[in-house]
């Protein structure tokens, strides 16, 4: 698996990120669903709260960079964000505003700084709590813990029919009782269109949201469907579970008995 885009050429910072997220790779083996992820370039500090916060049950990863970061959402997930604003290669609220644009999930601050004019700033940029350092462990873990409650409600945690089971959290798709194989990004999308379930997306939300990318081209788009309808559907030529929707897009539709 690969989890970053290999190029001819690495400067110092480029192989810093890849050593950052290579040891999430080497520790979990593969993509993997965190509870939290902590971007703080203060690297004792950001393992050791990592480390308190798995001892209680709270799955966490860490990469030290902003651009650390952006790899790892190229393969993991995160469901909350700890997120300091000195990070080494650019600033934590350049990255907040970025991340904003295509996530919803909690992003809390946490930094040493104690300007008004900084929170202020992160709040108005899409941060969910701003919390100075230094900070008491079990108190963040609890602020932590309260935010995962309060975001996973309501939220699908799998969806399953006579045929067809998809665990969203394990990453895991079973068509009668078999595991089907897809790739990260075979699942990412149609995890998107299970969650939107009798909603017609369009080709353009999709290039947005799933690839992260406005200019993916449809036959692109198209091939990544075809694979999802081989895995998952009795006839892929007659699919049953992800239809075409003639000049708009594709839905999901659920309900098979």
């Amino acid at each position: 698996m690969q989890l970053i885009a290999c190029s001819a050429f690495y400067d110092a910072e480029s192989l810093s990120d890849f050593a950052d997220v290579m040891r999430i790779q080497n520790a979990t083996g593969g993509i993997m669903h965190y509870d939290c992820l902590i971007i703080d370039d203060e690297t004792l500090l950001a393992d050791s709260t990592a480390e308190y916060f798995n001892l209680f049950g709270v799955k966490t990863a860490v990469v030290y960079t902003a651009s650390a970061c952006r790899t790892f959402f190229r393969e993991h997930t995160a469901e909350l964000l700890l997120l300091d604003i000195n990070l080494g290669d650019e600033s934590g609220f350049q990255l907040c505003r970025e991340l904003r644009e295509k996530t919803k999930v909690p992003i809390l601050f946490i930094s040493a700084r104690t300007s008004d004019d900084d929170k202020l700033v992160a709040f108005n940029i899409g941060g969910d709590d701003y919390i100075q350092k230094p900070y008491s462990l079990s108190v963040l873990l609890a602020k932590v813990k309260a935010v995962l409650k309060r975001y996973g409600q309501g939220r699908k945690e799998a969806y399953a029919d006579s045929r067809l089971h998809v665990d969203f959290h394990a990453r895991e798709v079973l068509v009668e009782g078999r595991a089907a194989k897809l790739t990260p990004l075979e699942f990412k999308l149609l995890s998107y269109l299970m969650e939107r379930e009798n909603r017609v997306i369009s080709k353009q939300e999709l290039f947005e949201k799933v690839w992260e990318d406005k200019f993916v081209s449809d036959g692109t788009l198209n091939v990544h469907i075809r694979k999802i309808r081989e895995a998952i559907e009795r006839i892929p030529g007659r699919p049953e579970y992800i239809l075409t929707v003639w000049g708009d897009g594709y839905k999901f539709v659920g309900g098979k008995e």
